[in-house]
């Protein structure tokens, strides 16, 4: 028998050489029941090296994909199970379809534009007020994270706005609650910078 003195790239790593030299001899084998008897051996194996993995859905069914791929696809045998092709392997996914919320300030966020649009719907009360005065110290929360000067009145302004006109608060006599930042500057860079990759 000659030995390939040349270090072959493996192809899967985690099975190690011996293995990999194993599924080479099975795709050497001329006779197709040899073929598939040392294939059926070879998975066993593959299984042992894994124990921990065996409660895992399909887990036969990946150590048989497993043997096609190091085989490169050449194993010549009735597969128990109807593995991955070259062209599946090879293939980039289908493009995820992400939900883009239309908001008109993504400062604010979707949630705290639909909460203005079911404020907007109440009837006038102590309820609304309330949840107009926490609505107002919210947007300024969240535009102070963005910007670095709040005004009461682009927050009155952008509630007007996006009520659709029907919360309107008077400028000079509505003030807003004072909020702390408490995300940090460095932070916020780092958010930032995240958002643009």
């Amino acid at each position: 028998m000659i030995y390939n003195t040349q270090k072959k790239k493996l192809i899967m790593p985690e099975y190690g050489r011996n293995i990999q030299n194993m599924v080479d001899h099975c795709v050497m084998l001329k006779d197709k029941e040899e073929r598939r008897k040392c294939a059926y051996a070879v998975v066993d194996i593959m299984g042992n090296m894994f124990p921990h993995l065996r409660d895992v859905n399909d887990f036969k069914h990946i150590l048989w994909d497993h043997l096609a791929i190091m085989s490169d696809f050449k194993l010549d045998i009735d597969y128990p199970y109807e593995v991955v092709t070259k062209e599946d392997l090879n293939t980039a996914p289908g493009k995820l379809n992400y939900s883009r919320p239309t908001m008109k300030y993504r400062h604010y966020g979707k949630l705290l534009e639909k909460m203005i649009v079911i404020a907007a719907d109440m009837e006038d009360g102590e309820k609304k007020d309330f949840l107009i005065a926490q609505l107002t110290t919210q947007m300024k929360k969240s535009y102070s994270q963005w910007n670095k000067e709040v005004d009461d009145e682009k927050i009155i302004a952008d509630l007007y706005e996006l009520s659709g006109g029907k919360i309107q608060l008077d400028n000079e006599n509505y003030s807003i609650a004072d909020v702390k930042n408490t995300a940090s500057r460095r932070r916020l860079k780092t958010i930032k910078s995240q958002r643009r990759k």
